[in-house]
């Protein structure tokens, strides 16, 4: 059976960044800004909008239904955390 990744933590730490733990318990802090393009996610460019996310579905989500799926998330590589 092959890895299906699932987001089970996501804590904001600025900008359009999002610090993730997957359920392989890998870490990485991801900037989100590479998929503010298109309709859906539209309201995501107010940061105050962008930071109320939450968790469903095993990834990370938003009120309007904007999602990026987990595997792509997992993915991705992660930015540098200031020390």
């Amino acid at each position: 059976m092959t890895f299906l990744p699932a987001v089970i933590r996501a804590e904001y730490r600025d900008g359009y960044r999002i610090h993730l733990t997957f359920n392989d318990h890998s870490e990485k802090t991801v900037d989100f800004r590479l998929w503010l393009d298109g309709p859906v996610f539209e309201p995501l460019r107010d940061l105050d909008y962008f930071r109320r996310f939450f968790l469903d579905g095993c990834t990370v989500v938003w009120p309007n239904g904007a999602d990026v799926a987990p595997e792509t998330l997992y993915e991705q590589q992660g930015v540098q955390e200031a020390a």
